[in-house]
Order: structure tokens, then C-alpha cells, then sequence
């Protein structure tokens, strides 16, 4: 049977999958009701329960879970005695940061040059309409080879964990055969990509007090502790001079055995200015999937605009440490908290506040899954074959999946590739490869259904 029927199955859906991505991308699901209305995630949970109904899925359910969202769940059986496939996806979104810095409304699905523009687009609720339209193509074609279970996550981006924490409770519910992480992403565009690799993270909150209260900095500053200034010198500790991470009693030397970044390659993806230099030492895929990396994502602060001539008296700041593989992302949250304890400058008083945390992730690419995938990704992408990559992002539902269902061939293909500046503002998707990915997605599901067969 050829690949064909499914090709031009998928191609003739794909007027319905931007259409459907866009009522997906409208809802504003970012999983923090201090920044967005509870009622979108629960909008965006609710359309997608809908779509697995309309799909024939059973037992469509909206999961409570334990960090007080919804994940959304569904079962597809399939043939009697053929294996079962859990494909996963997430609705929830990061938030759009400044909206005026995006050249199109971000909860607004928007076409240019060739892609689709929107938060969420490519991650993940691309992955979302990616295992949709993968399923609709084995049904037009003979039907879906396999029993599927789909569940889409509603709080990833957060890193609170209510999936993980969900599955462990309710260990029957995820069980499957072989996994798909719908959530990573290829290398480039056209270059069919498995990720074998998931750095785990650890994510900190720092608080440093100095005074019982902000003084004038006529007056006092000169002697007066400066928290804010206490917590620059501080947060400078955790880098050296060419920008190496360095956490005390963590080791940063690993190097990546397998597929390499090219420099320019990597300045062009991260648009670096000209001029500015890349930071860390050894190569890029060193850099970004081998070894452990810090990086401040925010601090609370008295804005420019407004600020008054005071030393302040507290400052905070929130601190994300990725770990790659090899590491225990529970002892590396130990070295970097004690490292902030010990590294705050003049007696400042320091409290530190765990905010998530996820292990790292290592695929086994020689299962048969993987071979099942490189054929259909060979079948989806001519003349292309399948690579494996790191990832520097986390997914911390992959380990508890693993620790759950160890016989499970676990797999992470995506559309999160350079182009799509997933977390950054003007997201988007090249449609393109939503197009060959649910090929590939529909393809394996036929092959892995024939590699089981007795």
C-alpha cells in the first residue's frame, strides 16, 4: 500500500486544518489566570473534547488535574489484538509577551509568506490538529490501524505538572504500547527530525531583603544595601566571563556525540545581532543539548518609567535552569539554590521558592517504533531521511511516561522547528510541514500497526 492515498487525503484537509487552527489559536489559553480568564483554557479544553467526539473517541473526558486545570482525554479503539498508541499534544499556550512587538494580532491565526502566524500555532496546538489530521487520513483510507488514546495537556507551558501528577494517580488511563510526543520539532524545515534527547529543568524564585523599607538615595545610598543591586551581583555569579552557566558543584563539560549545529546556522535561527557573540564554550549542540544552561526570565523591579531615586529595600527573580541528560534535575535544584544561598553579597537575606521542575529525557531510537518512523518519514519527505536531535526545551511528561509504561516506545516528532520562534513573539507554523508531519504521523500508525502483527 503506498503513501500516496494518504498524501492526498491530508492535502485536500488542509483548507479545514487552518480554519480549525484558527478557532484553536483564538482562545487565549495561557494556564495563569493572573495573566488571562480561567474560561479560555477551559474554552480551548472544551473545543477539543468536541473534536474527538466528532472523531468517534469514547470516553472523552476534561481531567481535573491536581494544579487545578483541564487535560482533555479520548479513546479510538481499534482492531481486536492491535496495539495502542497515545498521541499527546498540549492546548495551553505561553503568554503573547508584547503584543505590539507582533505583526499580526497573536490570537489571530494569520497567513504570511507562506506561514501561519499566531501563539500556539506551532506549539502546540498545531500538534493538536497535527494528530487530528493524521487520524481523518487512516479513516478516509482503509481506517485507523490501531487504538489510539489522545491527551492534550492543559498547563505544559506552566511546568506545574497536573498531567504528570494525574497519570501517577490514574496509571491505567495513559497506558499504551508506543508513545508520540507531538511537541518537539525538526531540525530545519524539510529535515525529518526525531527528537532523542529532552533537557529536564528546574525553576526558581529568588527573593533578597535588605531593608525594612526603600530609602532615599540621596540620603542613604552609598551605605545603605541596594537589594536590587545585590541581586544583579548575584545573578552574575551563575555565569563566567564568556557566559558559561556556572552553578557551583555542577557539571558543565558533556559533549554531543551526534548531529551538529552549525554556528552560523544557529546565529541565523536565534537571529543573533551582528557583532554580538554567542555565549558558552565547546559547540552549539553542546551548548544547547548536552550541558546544563541558566537563564533569568524575569525580575520584579521598579520600572523605568516612574522609577524614583530610592535604594530598594527587596528584589526578585525568577531563575530557569535546563538539565540536560545524565543530570538529576532534583540534585542540580539543591546546587543551584545553595549556590544562591551562598553566593548573595552582604549578608543579604535570601529566600528561594521552588516553581517547577521536570527530569531530562533520553529516547531509545533503536526500538522498532523509530524504525516504523523513519520509514514513514522517508515516505513524507522524499529523498529526505530521518535524523535525531537534541532538544534544549523540556517535557517533563516524557519521564513520568517512561517510569510508568517501561516497555513504551516513546517518540517526539513536532512542528516546533527554527522558523516556527516558539515562545517568542509573531509564533508560527509553516503549513507545509503540518502538511508532511500528519503524512508521517498517518503512515507510522500503518506501520507500526503491521510491525506488530503475528
Amino acid at each position: 500500500m503506498t503513501a500516496r492515498p494518504i498524501a492526498e487525503t491530508v492535502a485536500s484537509l488542509m483548507p479545514r486544518a487552518r480554519v480549525e487552527l484558527g478557532e484553536l489559536v483564538a482562545f487565549k489559553s495561557v494556564a495563569d489566570p493572573a495573566q488571562f480568564p480561567r474560561s479560555e483554557c477551559e474554552a480551548a479544553a472544551g473545543w477539543v473534547a468536541d473534536a474527538l467526539r466528532a472523531e468517534g473517541f469514547q470516553d472523552v473526558a476534561l481531567l481535573d488535574t491536581p494544579d487545578g486545570t483541564q487535560s482533555v482525554y479520548g479513546f479510538l479503539p481499534g482492531p481486536a489484538g492491535a496495539p495502542t498508541v497515545l498521541l499527546y499534544a498540549h492546548y495551553d499556550v505561553q503568554p503573547p509577551l508584547d503584543e505590539a512587538a507582533w505583526l499580526s494580532p497573536p490570537f489571530e491565526l494569520t497567513e504570511r509568506d507562506g506561514r501561519w502566524y499566531g501563539r500556539g500555532a506551532a506549539d502546540c496546538k498545531g500538534g493538536v490538529i497535527m494528530h487530528l489530521l493524521a487520524l481523518r487520513a487512516l479513516k478516509a483510507n482503509g481506517g485507523v490501524p490501531v487504538s489510539v488514546k489522545v491527551v492534550a495537556e492543559g498547563s505544559e507551558e506552566q511546568g506545574t505538572g497536573g498531567l504528570e501528577r494525574y497519570a501517577e494517580a490514574h496509571p491505567e488511563l495513559l497506558a499504551a504500547d508506543s508513545v508520540v510526543i507531538g511537541d518537539a520539532g525538526n531540525f530545519r524545515v524539510g529535515l525529518p527530525t526525531v527528537t532523542a534527547t529532552l533537557r529536564g529543568m528546574t525553576m526558581l524564585r529568588v527573593t533578597l531583603d535588605t531593608l525594612e523599607g526603600n530609602l532615599h538615595s540621596g540620603q542613604f545610598g552609598g551605605a545603605a544595601p541596594d537589594a536590587l543591586a545585590a541581586m544583579i551581583h548575584l545573578l552574575a555569579s551563575l555565569r563566567d566571563e564568556d557566559g558559561t552557566t556556572t552553578v557551583d558543584g555542577l557539571d558543565g563539560d558533556a559533549s554531543w556525540p551526534g548531529l551538529q549545529y552549525p554556528q552560523e546556522e544557529f546565529r541565523k535561527d536565534a537571529k543573533v545581532l551582528d557583532g554580538v557573540e554567542l555565549i558558552g564554550a565547546g559547540t552549539v549542540a553542546d551548548r544547547i543539548w548536552a550541558r546544563p544552561a541558566v537563564t533569568v526570565i524575569g525580575i520584579d523591579c521598579p520600572p523605568v518609567v516612574g522609577a524614583t531615586p530610592s535604594v530598594q529595600a527587596s528584589a526578585r527573580a525568577q531563575i530557569s535552569l535546563r538539565v540536560p541528560p545524565g543530570q538529576d534535575a532534583e540534585e542540580a535544584r539543591k546546587l543551584l539554590t545553595a549556590h544562591l544561598e551562598s553566593h548573595a553579597p552582604w549578608g543579604a537575606r535570601v529566600t528561594v521558592e521552588q516553581v517547577g521542575q521536570g527530569q531530562p529525557f533520553r529516547a531509545d531510537v533503536t526500538s522498532p517504533a523509530y524504525a516504523a518512523m523513519a520509514d514513514a518519514m522517508r515516505a513524507a519527505y522524499p529523498g529526505e531521511e530521518m535524523q535525531s536531535a537534541g532538544m534544549g526545551g523540556s517535557i517533563p511528561l516524557c519521564n513520568t511516561l517512561a517510569q510508568l509504561y517501561p516497555e513504551a516506545e516513546i517518540l517526539l516528532i513536532g512542528l516546533s522547528e527554527p522558523e516556527a520562534q516558539i515562545h517568542a513573539v509573531n509564533e508560527s507554523v509553516s503549513p507545509q510541514e503540518l502538511e508532511r508531519l500528519s503524512i508521517a504521523e498517518a503512515l507510522f500508525l500503518r506501520n507500526y500497526a503491521a510491525s506488530k502483527e503475528v
